[in-house]
């Protein structure tokens, strides 16, 4: 039977993150349960609100839908920490919160007297997590930037495209993706470690190194003493053919395409039955010799039919293939509807805004967000009345000080 209240209702989170790798954290827990307080401030706007999409293609700081899935489910006080009294009211919050989650660059918090244990002196078991793009520590901790930089660092640029042209890349900031997925299975071991111990943690991330760990075959075989990963395209070194290959596009495209690959030479046998013309004794030595005349060879019998038509052929052999979905595919995609992926929430201003569901669906635990991200400092005069219990006079000072802002 599933849990009648949230299994996360008693985790308070204070979330000073930026962008997406931290609020993706936070948005995790807020899914589950959990009341998590983003501060912000409209000083230094963070830089996700200002990154689109927009709401009706309209650029503003209220509008962004990245801003609104990765911090869907949250509470919104406005504090600008330059002001030593919104410094005060947010060691208070932290004598109120279970969690903080940070990612100012390495060296600003101990600046105001906000780092960790500064705040385990009035918060003695803290769980704090800093999730910076080289960490807390070493010759490199005060590095900033955006993931893009971080992809960079880890080598996944570098390593993604083909051989004869420049680095490609994965699209955007990518270490802000792969990176709160570590830093979320660290917090939570954190909170059981408190929970058993009573003893609070600092987690100290590095978002490109936790990416690092994504190209761990690669740099274990180089650092004892294997070649170095080179670019190259979608050659698999295990798997031929293994590439991407066009089909005739629907009347409202100018493209299609399918990705195709064999795993192994029981699936090369069964390419080689469904197109007339390639040789199914041939073994992986001889395919990968032998790539771009199979590819051709595959392009052609591909780009006579639609992506559907070959998706479905190809699968009914037993071959691995799917047609490559567009941005409109993807968000009419049968499966992802019967998952519930795409949530539809009211918004104050929009009438109406759209999230992902969580990645995950716990059976004994469901979770979604209760609300749609905050305005910025949308709950500022609710969190300080009714979590801190401020005043109207406390507040109105607060105001007057520039911290409320």
């Amino acid at each position: 039977m599933p849990h009648e209240r949230p299994i996360l209702a008693d985790l308070k989170v204070l979330d000073l993150s930026w962008i997406v790798a931290g609020p993706t954290v936070g948005r995790a827990l807020a899914d589950f349960g959990a009341t998590v307080i983003r501060v912000e401030s409209s000083a230094r706007v963070d830089t996700a609100r200002i990154v689109g999409p927009f709401h009706a293609d309209e650029p503003g700081v209220e509008n962004s839908g990245l801003y609104g899935n990765v911090n869907a489910g949250k509470l919104g006080i406005a504090l600008d920490l330059r002001v030593p009294a919104a410094r005060d009211v947010l060691r208070d919050l932290v004598r109120w919160a279970d969690v903080m989650s940070e990612s100012f660059t390495a060296g600003v918090l101990q600046k105001w007297d906000l780092h960790y244990d500064a705040l385990r002196q009035i918060k003695p078991d803290l769980i704090m997590l800093s999730s910076t793009l080289l960490g807390q520590y070493g010759p490199e901790r005060g590095v900033s930037g955006f993931g893009t930089q971080g992809a960079g660092m880890s080598g996944a640029l570098d390593l993604t495209g083909w051989p004869d042209r420049p680095p490609a890349g994965p699209y955007g900031p990518y270490t802000d993706y792969p990176a709160p997925r570590f830093a979320l299975t660290a917090l939570l071991a954190a909170l059981e470690h408190r929970r058993l111990t009573g003893r609070g943690v600092h987690i100290d991330q590095a978002q490109a190194e936790a990416t690092l760990h994504l190209l761990a075959p690669a740099l274990i075989d180089y650092v004892n003493g294997g070649p170095s990963l080179q670019r190259r395209g979608n050659d698999d070194p295990q798997m031929s053919p293994h590439g991407v290959y066009p089909s005739l596009p629907p009347a409202d495209r100018d493209e299609a395409w399918i990705a195709i690959t064999a795993r192994d030479d029981a699936d090369w046998r069964s390419l080689a039955q469904l197109i007339s013309g390639l040789d199914p004794n041939l073994t992986l030595p001889q395919r990968r010799d032998r790539s771009a005349e199979l590819d051709a060879a595959i392009a052609a019998w591909s780009e006579q039919r639609s992506a559907a038509e070959a998706e479905q052929a190809l699968q009914a052999a037993g071959v691995p293939a799917h047609a490559l979905a567009s941005s409109e595919d993807a968000a009419n995609d049968p499966q992802l509807a019967h998952r519930n992926h795409f949530l539809r929430l009211p918004h104050p201003l929009h009438g109406q805004t759209i999230v992902e569901a969580p990645r995950y669906q716990l059976s004994d635990t469901p979770g979604a967000p209760a609300a749609p991200a905050p305005q910025v400092g949308q709950h500022t005069t609710q969190i300080l009345q009714e979590i801190l219990g401020y005043s109207d006079a406390r507040i109105t000072d607060l105001a007057a000080a520039g911290a409320l802002s």
